[in-house]
């Protein structure tokens, strides 16, 4: 996903666990990697655990946006600015479905409050009417910390469940 002619998700699946290697003394190049993220940070880690399947054990996202057009809920810019060549880019499922053949076990919830939960109830049926397994859950709460903080737990659960 180059912007500005900058590869952040292959920085992230490549760079970032060597860093992770190098500075923390028990991690290996064979420990079991994990990734996560909410809202934005959820999108990124739903679509590069599914890219980098084989680097990532399972991946998890909350409150994600699902699709790239819902960033103008977030940016004040163009969405311009974040469009890419190919719709796989751009979409979760896309992704998914694209990469479906090697994909790590998935995780993603949202608060029944949030802005973003039409679009993640519809990722949920798309990902259950093509056969892709997956966890997903609701759960009170909106598009705020007070939510991310609590359910973060559930994806450390889910990725110790996948050690």
């Amino acid at each position: 996903m180059p912007i500005n002619n900058y590869n952040f998700e292959k920085w992230i699946a490549d760079d970032v666990p060597d860093a992770l290697v190098a500075g923390i003394k028990c991690a290996k190049k064979e420990s079991p990697l994990f990734i996560s993220g909410l809202s934005m940070g959820g999108f990124g880690a739903l679509r590069i655990g599914a890219k980098y399947a084989p680097k990532f054990r399972a991946i998890s996202g909350h409150s994600s946006i699902t699709s790239l057009p819902q960033i103008k809920f977030f940016v004040e810019e163009s969405l311009k600015q974040y469009a890419q060549d190919n719709i796989i880019d751009e979409d979760v499922f896309e992704t998914f479905l694209h990469y479906r053949h090697y994909l790590p076990q998935i995780r993603f919830d949202c608060g029944i409050n949030d802005l973003l939960i039409n679009y993640n109830r519809s990722l949920h049926r798309k990902l259950e009417k093509a056969g892709i397994p997956h966890v997903y859950e609701e759960n009170p709460g909106g598009h705020e910390w007070l939510y991310w903080s609590k359910h973060v737990i559930q994806s450390l659960k889910f990725f110790a469940d996948n050690l």
